[in-house]
């Protein structure tokens, strides 16, 4: 026994040496995100002075870069040990972007840095989620998901503080200061790649589960998640304008109820985290999907804004959801290519901003609340799109069983204090491997 437990003891210390600063990396850079993406438009519109067409030209390109260089890179961190060396990559390359971004002021100079270095620094999610879990699989351990969603769950922190910082900073220094601030932020976020984590070399091509292709399934679940992500997208967009044109509230009242989101995720992203270890993750999404249903629905019937931030626990439970763990269940529908996988689900986020523009556009004409109705209709979607997909996959008893054998009745008691994991934010993510008769469940 004594023996297990200092193998536990290591490998859960292990795992925490690895995924605390990928914590720490997710929220630099999504701070650097929440500060400089809410005032991209206004930036180009006041500084650069871009006539509409050139803001939304430049809206669309920066996302459409970001997709090809993400898939590109994606596909070859899966063959080579060398996702350490793509994370440092793209981090410099945000920090770079950025710097140039505080000093130039020349349209065509910023497009073209938008589809070069800040394209690049776009893969630094997706390759994070796929470096967590090469090193939690790596490690023996069975909560990936709860990895992701917890890293995910870093990233709306960041948007919780970002934008008010970001507001501080205009109001300190400008557009200059913002975008140093926001270089800085990538700059830590380098240095903790150089100085904590290690390569990671991919499996041996004996031991890596043979590459699939992007089949049916793949890519209707990717649609689901386009399309409920462009329904997100839509309703952060159309906020502001539906409180103030149709229910007459305070425009502020719309910050107000995307901080309360954002701060709802939090948690939510923690327990649907916890519940992918006891229930299959197709599941889970799925029923995130109806609440997210339910929530666009009911927000295009309201009439006063206090009902829309009481519907803010639906919305942060659809989002903790398909959001928290749809990279994970991608990575489980493409096995032994977790780089492509995550980059897969992540283009979804700028595919939805593609598909949100016009439907905004079009809700200016018809009323605000088409806005809502037509967020409805993205979700209602998804949600068929994921129920047509579902597959016949096993729950995660079932995988940690083939995995390590267990004792069902231990398993159901307390963790022995000899044998626990070592106290810190992330224990939870490593799993206990103590040598115990197999229990068939």
């Amino acid at each position: 026994m004594s023996s297990g437990i200092s193998v536990d003891v290591r490998t859960s210390t292990s795992a925490q040496r690895t995924l605390i600063p990928l914590g720490v990396i997710f929220f630099f850079v999504g701070m650097s995100v929440a500060v400089v993406g809410p005032f991209l438009a206004l930036f180009l519109s006041t500084e650069v002075r871009a006539a509409p067409a050139l803001v939304g030209a430049f809206l669309v390109a920066g996302p459409l870069a970001s997709m090809v260089s993400s898939s590109i890179l994606g596909r070859l961190s899966d063959r080579r040990p060398l996702r350490r060396k793509l994370l440092l990559t793209a981090a410099l390359a945000g920090c770079a972007g950025m710097i140039a971004t505080a000093f130039i002021r020349e349209y065509w100079i910023l497009l073209a840095l938008t589809m070069t270095l800040t394209a690049v620094s776009g893969s630094l999610f997706p390759q994070s989620f796929a470096y967590a879990r090469e090193v939690l699989s790596q490690r023996g351990s069975t909560r990936a998901a709860m990895a992701t969603s917890t890293l995910r769950m870093v990233f709306s922190i960041a948007w919780v503080a970002g934008p008010p910082i970001a507001a501080l900073l205009l109001q300190a220094g400008g557009f200059r200061i913002l975008y140093l601030t926001a270089a800085a932020m990538y700059a830590i976020a380098a240095a903790v790649v150089y100085l904590r984590l290690e390569e990671v070399s991919p499996p041996a091509h004996a031991e890596r589960p043979p590459a699939r292709r992007a089949g049916p399934v793949v890519w209707l679940t990717l649609a689901a998640f386009a399309v409920m992500q462009a329904a997100g997208t839509l309703n952060v967009q159309a906020m502001s304008l539906y409180l103030g044109h149709v229910l007459h509230a305070e425009v502020r009242d719309a910050g107000l109820i995307l901080g309360l989101c954002a701060a709802l995720e939090i948690p939510l992203m923690l327990g649907f985290g916890a519940l992918s270890t006891r229930y299959p993750l197709h599941r889970l999404i799925v029923l995130g999907a109806a609440l997210g249903v339910a929530y666009y629905i009911l927000v295009s019937l309201v009439t006063h804004s206090w009902q829309i931030a009481a519907l803010q626990i639906l919305n942060a439970s659809f989002i903790a959801a398909v959001q928290g763990l749809g990279i994970s269940y991608v990575q489980e529908l493409l096995p032994g290519e977790p780089g492509r996988a995550a980059t897969l689900a992540a283009n979804a986020f700028p595919v939805a901003a593609l598909m949100a523009g016009p439907l905004l556009g079009l809700s200016a004409e018809l009323g605000y609340r088409y806005a809502y109705i037509a967020a409805a209709a993205l979700c209602v979607l998804g949600f068929l799109l994921l129920v047509g997909t579902a597959q016949p996959n096993k729950t995660p008893k079932t995988q940690a069983q083939t995995a390590e054998p267990e004792d069902s009745e231990a398993a159901s008691l307390p963790p022995r204090s000899g044998g626990s994991a070592p106290p810190g934010p992330l224990a939870t993510f490593t799993d206990r491997h103590e040598p115990e008769p197999p229990h068939p469940r």
